[in-house]
């Protein structure tokens, strides 16, 4: 593809050479320059990518895409614009061929439920027969292929690179968590979604390379309704007008269960039996049903709430958007696991106090006999994350069993021993059991009927962190393993 065609939707000026070069890829890493290619000079927190613009051009690149003009750079057409980011955006998206205007497209953003909604999406659409690809913090998904991401909304190259391979995989549509960052540093620039979707907001993300104010957390997430044709807004959310303010979409609908609300939740109930720990309600307004959800707590009514919202404007039919989300699986969020017996196994990434106090308070609410967590915590961290994980276990927890988890470069015992120094200001009992895989072992065999055992910080992860080194580590085959003798 040639240079100007590349650069067709980008304000550019040319400091030397030409746009008349025929361009072998897209490149915003030095280390991967190949012969032909388009070099862009990203600036991040750490490292400025006009750093290695001459080596790049040394190593072939045909165009240096720049964003100052005072650096001299020889052997290549130099091309300046005003931001790297956005042009590496819109140039991907020419260079993949636009593969945004042959999906329907779904951005997700919000503080939390961005992960859970997307799911959701996916499960209804697939339900009905439209195959769907995601884009967000599990990695890019689509068939049965998972590649795993740096962050939740990759950069725009691997973006377009992944909506590419969903439509040549036989995807119709793409839902993306479209994260603050990834909004505020264009990632999700060069096209525009079909619908935008807003969860809910709340403090996050502030400080350091992120946000400088809530302010700008808030009015980087905004952004995103002035890039898609339907906003779908959370009206039960105190920011929800702000969120829309500026807004250009051609229709904002919303959802909640406030009665103002356009689709309506009302009459929520909480459903438990072994395996199965989820939540009913009815849906009313422009859209009508009672819907039964395989996730537990009342958060999930607006997330549920917001997938349905966005499924509805698809040709599938009820049944599907009900089978969507009575049977929706998210790994590592609440994610339950099939064991023999009579009691409910569940796999969680709460791996802080913070997380561990929201889904602990979300499993008590369904009464169960006995409420089993183990948990270990990360080494190398603070260790005040340590003591208050171990004194909100020890408070909500009937059994707390103590192990290992990514303990990096610390021995796994001092850290077992920081989080005791927390359970003990409780009256919760608990047992340490410093290997993780015996420690599973022991939940499972002691589980009592009625039990909630929830395995707290993996999560989706699938690697265990220790000693400087990662092996393969996935919770679900531990369990396999366990259930079938291996282990």
């Amino acid at each position: 593809m040639k240079l100007e065609q590349l650069l067709k939707r980008i304000n550019y000026k040319v400091l030397s050479g030409n746009t008349d070069a025929e361009i072998s890829d897209v490149i915003y890493d030095s280390r991967k320059v190949i012969k032909g290619c388009a070099f862009v000079c990203l600036v991040g927190s750490a490292v400025d990518g006009h750093k290695f613009a001459q080596q790049a051009a040394d190593n072939g690149a045909a165009a240096i895409i720049v964003s100052r003009d005072d650096i001299e750079i020889n052997g290549a057409s130099v091309i300046l614009t005003d931001d790297t980011r956005k042009a590496l955006a819109f140039m991907s998206a020419e260079y993949f061929g636009n593969p945004a205007e042959t999906l329907k497209t779904i951005g997700i953003t919000g503080t939390k439920g961005k992960t859970t909604t997307a799911s959701m999406v996916r499960s209804i659409l697939e339900k009905g027969g439209i195959k769907t690809g995601i884009i967000g913090t599990l990695g890019i998904l689509y068939g049965d292929k998972i590649i795993k991401t740096a962050n939740t909304t990759p950069e725009s190259y691997e973006i377009q690179k992944a909506m590419r391979e969903m439509i040549d995989d036989g995807c119709k549509c793409c839902v993306m968590e479209a994260s603050s960052l990834g909004i505020k540093w264009h990632r999700t620039d060069g096209f525009i979604f079909d619908y935008g979707v807003f969860t809910n907001f709340s403090h996050d993300h502030i400080g350091g390379v992120e946000h400088p104010t809530m302010e700008d957390y808030l009015e980087c997430k905004s952004r995103l309704f002035r890039q898609c044709t339907t906003g779908i807004i959370n009206i039960d959310d105190p920011m929800a007008e702000r969120m829309v303010e500026n807004h250009t979409c051609r229709t904002v609908e919303t959802y909640g269960c406030d009665e103002k609300a356009q689709l309506r939740a009302s009459g929520a109930k909480l459903l438990s039996k072994p395996g199965y720990l989820g939540v009913h309600f009815d849906i009313s307004g422009v859209f009508e049903m009672a819907a039964d959800v395989a996730i537990p707590g009342m958060f999930t009514v607006h997330n549920a709430l917001a997938a349905v919202a966005v499924c509805r404007h698809f040709d599938i039919s009820e049944q599907a958007v009900y089978d969507g989300l009575n049977e929706v699986k998210v790994k590592g969020r609440v994610e339950a696991v099939k064991v023999p017996g009579n009691f409910t196994l569940l796999i969680d990434y709460a791996h802080n106090a913070v997380s561990m106090e929201n889904i602990l308070t979300t499993l008590r609410e369904y009464k169960p006999n006995r409420l089993v967590t183990l948990f270990g915590a990360g080494g190398n961290r603070p260790r005040d994350r340590r003591f208050e994980m171990g004194e909100i276990s020890g408070r909500y927890s009937d059994l707390s069993v103590i192990t290992e988890d990514n303990s990096r470069f610390e021995d796994v015992n001092d850290i077992i021993a920081d989080i005791k120094t927390g359970i003990e200001k409780t009256d919760g009992k608990y047992v340490t059991i410093p290997d993780r895989t015996e420690a599973i072992r022991y939940c499972i065999e002691n589980a009592q009927d009625g039990d909630i055992v929830v395995l707290a910080g993996k999560g989706h992860e699938d690697y265990q962190d220790k000693n400087g080194k990662k092996t393969h580590y996935d919770e679900r085959e531990v369990i396999a393993d366990i259930l079938n003798g291996r282990k």
